[in-house]
């Protein structure tokens, strides 16, 4: 009988996914880098399934307000981590600030320029006005997408919008915007049908992982475990999300009422592929490929000076999800 019992507390100890070591057995806050949206689906399905807590951590979403600066809250210890846009990632490094990113939500890049349904190729641009929202990224994806159809980006009628890519399109203010084609994108299609969509992995940016899980170096040297936590919850909330999308929607619009449904379903119908795109298992930062956007990144004006990747991400956090997941 003691063996059997022994052989049973074995066998649970193994079970889910770290040993007790690695369970932290803590809250931690998480920042989204937008309002929620299809991107955040496996967030809100790890806590809404008890994946975070069957983990070792209790994870607590946090949206962003409009003056919300998640460097800050990062730096200042007030949110755990961010998920933050790729490229503001190494801005905050080329800053001096040590940001590490630990885990992909997306393989490929969600920035676009979408443009008006006459304008054929990213080369009808030149002589044509279009919007930008002011940041760095912005204006290096209009000209990766110009220049990569052949176009002269610098005839191109640059125009600040700020974020409203969505209302100038449809008042005809601009001929094209750039956006993130798996929200904007969706939208837009929805409202008028035939407008243009040029990704910028399709016109010679690599395809780079957009959104970036990501920690201070602090945070990742004095709580390891519970970013590894994290990151094996994420997984498991992802994995499902894309086993039973539907159900993943209703787990969204039941946490956040305000979302419509029929847009969210579409958002997630775009990106879900994303999730794992090219990569082995979800949130895979794989080393080739953060080097190549930071090269194009480097070589478009985003930053000014070489990256040293090694040390912005840490590529052996995200492990394969055990077959008890």
């Amino acid at each position: 009988m003691r063996l059997l019992l022994l052989a049973l507390v074995l066998f649970l100890g193994g079970c889910g996914g770290g040993g007790e070591s690695e369970r932290p057995n803590e809250p931690a806050t998480l920042l989204l880098d937008f309002t929620p949206n299809a991107v955040h689906s496996g967030i809100y399905v790890a806590t809404d399934r008890g994946f975070d807590t069957a983990e070792g951590v209790q994870l607590e979403i946090r949206k962003p307000g409009a003056s919300t600066d998640a460097l800050k809250l990062l730096q200042s210890g007030a949110a755990d981590m961010a998920i933050l846009d790729i490229h503001d990632l190494g801005l905050a490094r080329e800053k001096g600030r040590d940001l590490v990113g630990v885990m992909a939500f997306v393989q490929s890049p969600l920035a676009a320029v979408l443009a008006q349904p006459g304008i054929r190729t990213p080369r009808d641009l030149e002589g044509e006005r279009a919007g930008v929202s002011g940041l760095p990224s912005d204006v290096a994806v209009l000209n990766s997408v110009v220049k990569g159809a052949g176009g002269d980006p610098a005839r191109v009628k640059q125009v600040t919008i700020g974020f409203e890519a969505v209302k100038a399109l449809l008042a005809k203010r601009v001929a094209a915007a750039t956006a993130f084609w798996n929200v904007e994108g969706v939208a837009l299609k929805a409202q008028r049908p035939g407008m243009r969509e040029f990704r910028v992995d399709d016109y010679g940016a690599p395809s780079y992982p957009e959104l970036v899980l990501t920690v201070t170096r602090q945070t990742l040297d004095e709580k390891p475990a519970v970013v590894k936590a994290t990151i094996r919850a994420l997984q498991r909330g992802y994995s499902e999300v894309q086993d039973d999308p539907e159900s993943a929607v209703s787990t969204m619009t039941e946490r956040e009422p305000d979302l419509d449904r029929a847009a969210l379903s579409a958002q997630l119908d775009a990106v879900a592929p994303e999730f794992t795109a090219g990569a082995d298992e979800f949130g895979q930062l794989r080393p080739a490929v953060l080097r190549a956007w930071a090269a194009w990144d480097l070589k478009f004006g985003i930053l000014h000076k070489p990256l040293d990747v090694r040390h912005a991400f840490d590529t052996t956090l995200v492990e394969k999800p055990s077959k008890n997941d």
